[in-house]
């Protein structure tokens, strides 16, 4: 008897597990199939500019993470270099190296492999740099709006007077003081921090003036004003309640200034306050490409500017398809 009914309670266990294990993944076909029926999925099945744009993101975002195993060569690793397959042009051309698609440099790197690792260190940068100015602008955006008085008056004045210089010249600022502060031995291994945080630090008032004015909106509705009566926190009607519903802006602002943050690496790169030689990104690329242009090696300079062009393009081309769906006066 005990061992029938210990029999009984693993079947009726197994039977629990399995009834379990059906409802999650019943749960997940649900959640994807309203997924893809939500006004955003038909919008951007409808748009073939989305479809192309992020098609050729996800591409760059793939070539960029997989750059260790897809790579050619490791541009970074110079015992893996040879000075003898030095400003080869592109394999179509005379004299080309079927291992090189598109030609090397003056060290003998490929180019498509300083594409690769380039993009990977361009989208660390992008990515950081637009976490970093998300995460300052909507804290204040959101503290300004909903508390409103002396508080909102002092922020928004520290914003205007930021508006007034530009943001690459913020971040030269930054950079410049960072490269003069930090010993030459430890620039390479900060470069990367820096670079977000002269980049992050110059856009975060393009988030705090849009969220300041969708939260001083949102703070007028019934549910705020229910939270509040039922005793929440500030901090927590903050959170909870206006929070979530002011992100659909602030989501079309990052992905466009992610393209920005992107350009302004390459930019700050390019006029030697980026990324050290020893690890180029898209704009160090570019640069030192732009020292052989006029010598014949047009392609130490063309195909990294291509690679940037068309990175920025579709970004932006997404921002533009996601600030369409998301505006009901645009459908």
């Amino acid at each position: 008897m005990p061992s029938d009914r210990a029999g009984g309670e693993g079947g009726l266990e197994a039977t629990a597990l399995d009834a379990f294990t059906a409802a999650r993944r019943t749960g997940w076909r649900a959640r994807l199939a309203q997924a893809w029926a939500s006004d955003l999925a038909h919008s951007f099945r409808r748009n073939p500019v989305a479809i192309l744009s992020a098609v050729i993101v996800v591409v760059f975002f793939a070539a960029a993470a997989l750059a260790p195993w897809i790579a050619p060569t490791n541009p970074y690793d110079l015992r893996t270099l040879s000075i003898m397959d030095n400003l080869l042009p592109p394999v179509w051309e005379e004299g080309g190296d079927p291992r090189f698609l598109l030609g090397t440099d003056a060290q003998g790197a490929g180019v498509l492999s300083g594409i690769l690792y380039g993009t990977r260190i361009s989208l660390i940068v992008g990515f950081g740099s637009v976490l970093l100015s998300m995460l300052l602008g909507v804290s204040i955006g959101v503290v300004a709006g909903y508390v409103g008085g002396w508080l909102d008056s002092l922020l928004m004045r520290i914003a205007d007077i930021q508006l007034t210089f530009p943001a690459i010249l913020i971040a030269l600022l930054i950079g410049g003081i960072a490269e003069s502060a930090v010993p030459a031995s430890e620039r390479g291994a900060l470069a990367v921090p820096v670079l977000i945080f002269a980049i992050g630090i110059s856009n975060w008032v393009q988030y705090a003036r849009t969220v300041r004015g969708s939260t001083m909106v949102v703070r007028q509705l019934e549910y705020v004003a229910a939270a509040r009566l039922i005793g929440r926190s500030p901090v927590a009607i903050m959170a909870r309640h206006i929070l979530p519903n002011i992100m659909g802006p602030v989501l079309v602002i990052a992905t466009i200034n992610l393209a920005f943050a992107i350009i302004t690496e390459a930019t700050l790169s390019f006029l030697g306050v980026g990324m050290p030689v020893t690890e180029p990104s898209l704009g160090m690329l570019i640069r030192d490409g732009n020292d052989y242009l006029f010598s014949g090696e047009w392609w130490l300079s063309v195909f990294p500017s291509a690679a940037l062009v068309m990175l920025a393009l579709a970004i932006n081309l997404l921002g533009d398809w996601l600030r369409d769906a998301l505006n009901p006066r645009l459908r």
